[in-house]
């Protein structure tokens, strides 16, 4: 088997997770905030992570160090984490990926101010290109914009934080001290957040499948894209990436009769395009 034929495979692997936790955050969006579904989901993930690291002795890998970037990347990806769920039961799911997709083009915006690189005409012009493409999908009124479209919108930016820290963390931090202070500190976040109003919904019996759904398709997302970047090129698993769109798409018009957006569709595209030429110009960049 090829190794692009490999990555695809991964590939389905995670844009399956990341479909089925959108679906399973919306379903639970009825019952509890976007606070407790955090909270119960790094519960979940907290066990994950523990289990498999004393099975596999990788529980000495995780250390002390570097503990303030673990505290601002957790953050960054908390509040993010939250808007995303938020976003997923207030407007079509297909709208909430399409906004989502401009993370790497936030990356490219902000990298130089956090990461210190240099904005090139290409990556300027990708990160241009993904604004245009945002346009398309919220197509901004006075009337149409949307809490939903501004927590999906916002995500992205946070999103775009977290990619920047992990980016830093993976200089000097194995993956499985990531995922550690990922859960640990996040349960934290989500308990301190769930207790602020006093009112705390336990989970019932019958919402515990989705829950740990949740929890689990959160990390495996994570883990299936991981190892796809690590079999191919970006340039290649990108693409694959995007087919979550129209997956999303089919599944919010046959779960939730969302109709087919091709205002969305076209914005899809658009930020699609700024993504993979920025790639592409990286790809050839010598290493």
């Amino acid at each position: 088997m090829s190794k692009t034929a490999k990555a695809a495979l991964w590939m389905m692997g995670s844009i399956g997770s990341f479909s089925a936790m959108a679906v399973a955050g919306r379903e639970l969006g009825t019952v509890y905030d976007t606070f407790e579904i955090m909270m119960y989901r790094s519960a979940v993930g907290v066990l994950v992570v523990v289990s498999v690291a004393c099975a596999t002795g990788a529980w000495r890998q995780i250390n002390t160090r570097d503990i303030g970037l673990h505290l601002g990347r957790n953050l960054a990806h908390f509040i993010g984490q939250n808007l995303w769920f938020f976003a997923v039961t207030v407007i079509p799911l297909a709208q909430v990926f399409a906004l989502e997709f401009t993370s790497p083009l936030w990356v490219i915006a902000l990298s130089p101010l956090i990461l210190g690189e240099r904005l090139t005409g290409v990556r300027a012009a990708a990160a241009l290109m993904g604004f245009v493409g945002i346009l398309f999908v919220a197509r901004p009124t006075i009337a149409g914009i949307t809490p939903g479209m501004l927590a999906a919108a916002s995500s992205a930016v946070f999103f775009a934080l977290t990619i920047m820290l992990t980016k830093k963390l993976t200089r000097s931090q194995p993956i499985t001290s990531i995922l550690f202070y990922l859960t640990c500190m996040q349960l934290f976040f989500g308990l301190v957040m769930v207790t602020y109003d006093g009112d705390v919904a336990l989970p019932d019996l019958s919402h515990g499948p989705l829950l740990l759904l949740i929890g689990v398709a959160g990390l495996l997302a994570h883990f299936c894209l991981t190892n796809a970047l690590a079999i191919a090129p970006a340039t290649v698993v990108v693409p694959i990436d995007f087919i979550r769109l129209p997956v999303i798409a089919v599944i919010g018009m046959l779960v939730y009769a969302e109709a087919l957006d091709i205002w969305v569709f076209i914005g899809g595209a658009i930020i699609f395009l700024g993504n993979y030429m920025s790639l592409r110009a990286e790809s050839r960049q010598p290493t």
